[in-house]
């Protein structure tokens, strides 16, 4: 099974936190390569309160304007600079950038950082953060990347908005939403398969709406049944999803709008899947991935058995430490010291 990376925003700021003490302490200026390396590069430009600009910006002469808070700069025109990007794999950009700026002054200092690389990518910068090898993506990128072609991605809530109560009545109103839907994520690549528990019926107004808004896919699988009501008689949401899914080999992403369904598909087929609602992927550790089919409940119980063990020994800790403490301030307590201890460790 190929194993997909995903990083989030809260890892991006976590992971460029704990690896600011190997940059220099004497940069002028944080160049950030559009789109994706402005990100990191606005984030150590807060954490170490320095100007940040994106390359262009650059070449352009336009990085000197700032909020209101003294940003420390210590050359008008920078003498060292920090070239930031997201992520290394080839090393192009990131040369291309270098490039760009030695032309622009000969005389420059570049250095370069990436947040994640490989082995072997993590070569072609001065420093970087973590190795995270390929195929990876991250929460920034992922509606919008090469891996759609071995995606499968669901359609209301994702590529358009979800009907309200009053649209969805498997009827006129639900048929006139599905052609007039507000689009919301567009990607840009074509994507393996759409998988949508909207109802067979509703097939041509879907292809309608789909071609009308550029959306480029190779497959489109509906649910085959009859009404609204009977989709939800059969509880047939995830687990149709999680059989297409399933069934096509060359697929490794599911990008689901539903949390609870993205939890189900995950446990249901042991494949990547992120709920677009809150950018998180399942199965999200080991645990879960070894879990597989265990009913979701389960997986709830055994988890909050286990915050009740850490809490318990969490509590005896301080038990055993307060004992400790009182004892020495009584000779009768001290001579009672190895009883009480005893009597704490075998609490329940």
């Amino acid at each position: 099974m190929t194993i997909l990376n995903f990083k989030t925003y809260s890892d991006l700021a976590r992971d460029i936190r704990q690896s600011l003490v190997d940059i220099p302490n004497d940069i002028d200026l944080i160049v950030g390569i559009p789109r994706s390396g402005m990100i990191p590069a606005y984030m150590i430009g807060a954490f170490l309160n320095l100007p940040v600009a994106s390359l262009d910006e650059y070449l352009n002469n336009i990085f000197a304007s700032h909020g209101e808070r003294p940003i420390i700069s210590k050359n008008i025109i920078p003498k060292k600079i920090l070239i930031v990007d997201d992520s290394i794999n080839l090393g192009g950009s990131i040369k291309e950038a270098k490039n760009k700026l030695y032309n622009k002054n000969p005389d420059v200092e570049c250095l370069s950082f990436a947040v994640y690389a490989t082995r072997g990518s993590n070569k072609l910068v001065d420093f970087y953060a973590v190795i995270c090898e390929q195929p990876r993506i991250f929460q920034w990128n992922y509606l919008y990347h090469g891996i759609l072609s071995n995606a499968c991605f669901d359609i209301d809530g994702v590529l358009c908005v979800d009907p309200t109560s009053d649209q969805n009545d498997d009827g006129n109103k639900y048929s006139d939403f599905i052609l007039n839907a507000k689009p919301l994520y567009i990607p840009n690549y074509r994507i393996r398969a759409l998988v949508t528990s909207r109802l067979e019926k509703y097939r041509k107004q879907t292809e309608e709406w789909l071609k009308k808004n550029n959306v480029q896919f190779d497959d489109l699988y509906m649910l085959d049944l009859p009404t609204k009501e009977e989709r939800i008689k059969q509880c047939a949401h995830d687990r149709f999803k999680s059989r297409v899914y399933s069934s096509l080999d060359d697929c490794f992403l599911f990008v689901e709008s539903d949390r609870n369904q993205a939890i189900k598909i995950a446990n249901m087929t042991n494949k990547p899947v992120i709920s677009l609602f809150t950018d998180e992927m399942f199965p999200s550790s080991e645990v879960e991935i070894n879990l597989g089919y265990v009913d979701i409940d389960i997986k709830e119980r055994l988890l909050n058995a286990e915050k009740d063990i850490i809490r318990i020994n969490n509590s005896k800790t301080f038990l055993l430490g307060d004992l400790f403490f009182r004892s020495i301030k009584s000779p009768y307590k001290f001579l009672m010291f190895p009883i009480n201890f005893l009597r704490i460790l075998l609490r329940k």
